[in-house]
């Protein structure tokens, strides 16, 4: 389904990605781990067309995503991947409905439609009473999952984690890690997941270990 082929990317004199090469199947849960600086929330960027890489090709479903121009890669981004980060991101203005439905209406997907979408991801979370909760009157947890909710709410084929239990408690985490695979097995989505996390990595279907800019271990 993804495929990554010589990516290299430097900034300045430091050279991050030194010739990533990887293949990603429809389905599967992948963790990327390594220390700090390794380089993998700079691949997890490129491959959410966050970032361009400097040399080298992104291939989902056989089309190069790479070759997009800004607004073509706006489109895919907004249908195709999902983004959930280690900080919430939920805009404080809005309550977890609001913020769940910001990609749909960037999307230009009619309101009534979004909200009914987004209300059955409240519900599949067990979230369906903080709908209209802001984001200071929810739990770190019930945050994180409005924002794995807000990411699932244009049905993306690919969900781009990073840390993303970084900042919660034990319990939180295992919540977290299993909804993960449930979302797998509901969905059949594909998780690029960057992780400190061992319990999640060790659960995962692989591991990339990165080091120094490289994959070391598939």
């Amino acid at each position: 389904m993804i495929k990554v082929t010589n990516i290299h990317k430097s900034f300045g004199s430091l050279e991050v990605l030194k010739g990533i090469n990887v293949e990603i199947k429809k389905g599967e849960i992948i963790s990327v781990v390594g220390s700090s600086g390794a380089g993998k929330t700079t691949l997890l960027q490129i491959i959410g067309t966050l970032m361009n890489a400097d040399k080298g090709k992104i291939f989902f479903d056989d089309t190069e995503v790479s070759r997009f121009r800004d607004k073509e890669l706006a489109e895919f981004r907004n249908k195709k991947i999902g983004f959930v980060f280690q900080f919430h991101h939920l805009l404080p203005e809005f309550n977890a409905l609001e913020n769940i439905c910001i990609p749909a209406y960037i999307a230009r997907v009619p309101k009534v439609q979004a909200e009914k979408r987004a209300l059955e991801l409240l519900s599949f979370l067990n979230l369906s009473d903080r709908a209209t909760h802001k984001p200071n009157e929810l739990s770190g947890g019930e945050q994180q999952r409005i924002a794995v909710a807000r990411a699932l709410i244009n049905n993306p084929d690919v969900i781009l984690a990073d840390e993303p239990s970084g900042n919660l408690d034990t319990h939180n985490k295992e919540e977290l890690h299993q909804l993960f695979f449930e979302l797998r097995k509901q969905f059949n989505q594909t998780f690029i997941i960057v992780t400190h996390d061992k319990e999640l990595a060790a659960m995962s279907d692989r591991m990339l270990t990165m080091k120094d800019g490289a994959i070391v271990v598939v």
